[in-house]
């Protein structure tokens, strides 16, 4: 695929998609979405990336969400038909492999939900997050009103979506949103050092981590404990488990392999 909104890179079993329209602040049009979905299926298929990092051209936005030039031609047909087909978000859930968001500025209604489906949110100090749709006469379509709840609490999450209110990177760490706040010049390096603190460990197990995890945000805690079971038990069957048995039991570092 040719990519004009996008920038990816695949390099040190990292593979980097940088939304690449800083004149817009990198909003999304259906052009981008599209290469973003490419990109995060290469990925996915891709058995040397191991992790998945998600960024924004420039330094003033990582997304401030849909490209509305584009609203006016949409219609609830339009939206409907795409019910069934597969977001950037559903698919950044669903990959076996970490995915990191390093936001650099404003992640606004799309681009928040975004950030929001993968696993770490590492932001700079001048990041602000929000889920500002009302102001456009529609409601979050990708997560805002499911996932947002979730992180920063359902009366946070209310006052951020009824009145439009974005929250500062302090606030956003002090409510779990994000996992750190860091200036903007140390931004790279925080998420270099989360990467590396992440490749150290088996690739199967975190997928079984991740899957684990996910699982128990869609189920009662009963059913839940019952698949972290199930997946507890699978990681017997790994030669990665008992690589890494052996290796602290012999106190040297894992040579782990994938399997």
């Amino acid at each position: 695929m040719e990519l004009k909104n996008i920038i990816y890179e695949k390099k040190d079993s990292l593979a980097w998609i940088t939304l690449n329209r800083p004149n817009v602040r990198n909003a999304q049009n259906d052009d981008l979405r599209a290469e973003v979905l490419w990109a995060l299926e290469d990925s996915r298929d891709d058995e040397d990336v191991r992790i998945i990092i998600i960024t924004g051209a420039g330094d003033k936005a990582f997304s401030a969400g849909a490209d509305i030039s584009e609203f006016p031609k949409r219609t609830p047909a339009d939206i409907l038909r795409g019910k069934g087909k597969k977001r950037m978000t559903d698919l950044l859930r669903e990959i076996p492999k970490p995915a990191i968001a390093m936001v650099n500025g404003l992640a606004l209604g799309g681009g928040c939900e975004l950030a929001m489906a993968c696993d770490l949110i590492i932001a700079s100090e001048n990041a602000q997050f929000g889920q500002p749709e009302i102001n456009v006469g529609v409601i979050p379509g990708a997560g805002g009103t499911q996932v947002l709840p979730r992180l920063v609490g359902e009366k946070k999450a209310r006052e951020m979506v009824f009145t439009g209110a974005f929250i500062s990177a302090p606030e956003a760490l002090a409510r779990g949103l994000v996992n750190k706040v860091v200036p903007q010049e140390k931004l790279r390096d925080t998420v270099m050092e989360m990467a590396g603190a992440i490749l150290r460990h088996s690739p199967v197990i975190l997928k079984l981590c991740k899957l684990a995890i996910n699982k128990s945000l869609d189920v009662p805690l009963s059913i839940g404990m019952d698949c972290e079971r199930d997946l507890f038990a699978m990681c017997f069957g790994t030669e990665d488990q008992k690589e890494g048995s052996k290796a602290f039991l012999e106190k040297r570092k894992p040579q782990y392999k994938g399997r």
